[in-house]
């Protein structure tokens, strides 16, 4: 979710790869650089923190001569942000220079193939391996080399690349990470996204996976893997710079909502390798984890709610008991702190201050802390005593999305390793359960092309003044983020019920037309959730159901019902989400409200 801009003209490089990453702040960002080929070597300037200190580093760039150069804005993955892991990269004599957007997946198995090769690294990042493997395969021809690495590299990324024995060229490729090409004017143009060069062109190429660009000041030529050029149409953009921003979709929820498969991807398949889990950030051993008696899990909001469905499947699979705590809660019930016991803390910011005193709480206890977070180099990331990173990339909406989904992976992640290290699932067990993880991304993909039969359903009930969501087991768990989504973007009063409960007070509150929405994806607790619908079609309820595809049965009581693909039944809430998230994002659309900024909400809360 980094910002990538690349310049080659007849225009001063600088000034332009400033005007384009100022386009792209949006996205995100903890450190920005530049670099320009000013006639004999290439010069680069970066620094951590906004992109103003690296404009007045350079003096809007008029400090660094040049018409050829590549400029990035980055969000931290591997390394903390800081000068030195900021981009651009160096291979090790300066002669070649890179950006990267994207996470190279077997970045350690290439550093160690470097290192006995003899090259030596200054930063932490994956992309430094990058500049390195450019420099190893390069025998004068750069797209013969670009193609080499691009053979090796495991992983997602967009890359803006310069060789300075090729002063006139400038060179970019794509793999599951966004690039365009931009022809105008005064010379052409890379970028992550179209508003970095709508102020020069709106005649864009969209590059596609596993192409390779090189681009002159007159020129733009592409090629596929196998280096035989291809034949591009260019799209005109017609978009204003606010839509562009958000990809043309109206809203960052929806625009975030759609990041969600990629997302999902770039959290799990890292951690993949020959059909098991791999966690190497956990930093514990299998007898360490076998060791645990009990875990903590504790979090806010949304985050809370993943911790509320890894209990669940943590129990379900490893066997471990799990106490799930409020973070705002966590300190003052005084926990009976026991040996052996491991707190994981969940937040997407890292910097959430109920969250963050419960960590501390916990380490003067003398708990261990796994930290998982989005953020890298935040407080918990910092303090923790191991941290798991999810790679949502920045989140602009207030309402959580894609954080909640990659938050859900991890927690899948750490059942499974820790239920295969328990000797609670064997390695059959294992590699069908990961495959499933694995369809993950492509099932969230396809229900979220169902958005226009759910919006028509949401306008039914822009009206309406209570909600109430049921379900049982996970599908309980899941029903609590739903009703938030509901609640905090569409000011509906929504209340999330175990569906087994209704009976003991709740359904008193279920009148003619009141809007139900029963989740039933767990099949032994199936008919009891029927009979709970039953239960409030009874007295006049409007029941939405969502349940896994076959289970056509519930049509006979449900009056609208959403099919989910088949999965694993400990996976089923990554895939009920995303029609609770997009139920409620066409509620508060149809309401004209501010879908982004709901009232009275910060991003991160940062106050107790």
């Amino acid at each position: 979710m980094c910002g990538i801009v690349g310049y080659i003209g007849e225009e001063q490089a600088a000034p332009i790869l400033l005007e384009g990453l100022e386009k792209l702040e949006y996205r995100g960002y903890d450190s920005a650089g530049i670099a320009v080929y000013n006639g004999t070597t290439i010069e680069m300037m970066k620094s951590m923190g906004r992109l103003k200190i690296l404009d007045e580093l350079t003096h809007g760039g008029a400090t660094l001569p040049g018409t050829v150069g590549i400029g990035h804005t980055r969000w931290a993955t591997h390394g903390s942000p800081s000068d030195v892991n900021a981009h651009p990269h160096f291979n090790k004599d300066k002669s070649i220079v890179v950006v990267h957007n994207g996470i190279i997946e077997n970045y350690m198995k290439l550093k160690k193939k470097l290192e006995s090769k003899g090259y030596e690294f200054v930063s932490e990042t994956d992309t430094e391996i990058i500049a390195h493997l450019l420099d190893y395969y390069y025998k004068g021809d750069p797209l013969e080399t670009i193609a080499k690495i691009m053979h090796r590299m495991e992983g997602s990324y967009a890359l803006g690349i310069m060789f300075s024995d090729q002063p006139d060229k400038l060179y970019a490729v794509r793999k599951d990470s966004p690039l365009i090409v931009g022809r105008s004017s005064v010379g052409n143009l890379i970028a992550s996204d179209v508003p970095a060069v709508l102020k020069y062109t709106r005649d864009v190429y969209f590059i596609e996976n596993e192409e390779i660009v090189c681009m002159t000041k007159d020129d733009i030529t592409f090629y596929n893997i196998d280096e035989e050029e291809l034949e591009k149409t260019p799209t005109t953009i017609e978009w204003d710079i606010d839509a562009a921003e958000k990809g043309g979709y109206e809203f960052f929820m929806l625009k975030e909502m759609y990041e969600q498969p990629q997302a999902v991807g770039d959290t799990l398949n890292p951690r993949i390798k020959d059909g098991n889990v791999v966690i190497e950030e956990l930093g514990m051993s299998d007898d360490e984890i076998r060791s645990i008696r009990k875990i903590y899990m504790i979090a806010c909001g949304s985050a809370y709610h993943t911790c509320v469905s890894a209990k669940y499947v943590f129990e379900g699979l490893a066997r471990i008991p799990v106490e799930v705590d409020l973070a705002s809660e966590f300190r003052y019930r005084h926990p009976i702190y026991e040996p052996d016991t491991l707190a994981i803390i969940v937040s997407q910011s890292g910097e959430t201050a109920d969250s963050l005193a419960a960590l501390r709480e916990a380490k003067e206890h003398g708990i261990r802390v796994l930290g998982i977070v989005n953020v890298v180099g935040s407080s918990i990331a910092r303090e923790a005593d191991n941290v798991m990173y999810t790679w949502a990339g920045p989140e602009i909406a207030v309402a959580t999305t894609k954080a909640y989904s990659t938050q859900l992976i991890a927690h899948y992640l750490l059942a499974l390793k820790f239920a295969k290290a328990r000797g609670e699932i064997d390695d059959a067990q294992m590699a069908e359960m990961v495959e499933d993880l694995k369809k993950l991304p492509g099932q969230i993909e396809m229900l979220l092309e169902n958005k226009k039969r759910i919006q028509k359903f949401a306008n039914r009930y822009l009206a309406t003044e209570h909600v109430f969501f049921i379900g049982r087991g996970l599908d309980y768990a899941i029903s609590l983020e739903g009703s938030l989504k509901l609640k905090e973007i569409s000011y509906i009063h929504s209340e999330a019920y175990a569906a087994g409960e209704l009976k003991h007070g709740t359904i008193s509150l279920i009148e003619e037309d009141t809007l139900v929405t029963a989740v039933a994806t767990q099949e032994e607790l199936y008919k009891k959730t029927l009979s709970n619908i039953q239960e409030v079609k009874t007295r006049g309820a409007f029941v939405l159901a969502v349940t896994n595809v076959g289970n056509t049965e519930i049509e006979k009581t449900a009056d609208y019902v959403i099919y989910l693909p088949k999965t694993n039944k400990y996976f089923t809430n990554s895939l009920a989400v995303v029609p609770l998230q997009l139920f409620a994002y066409y509620v508060s659309l149809g309401k004209g409200l501010d879908v982004d900024k709901p009232r009275n909400l910060a991003k991160s809360v940062t106050v107790e």
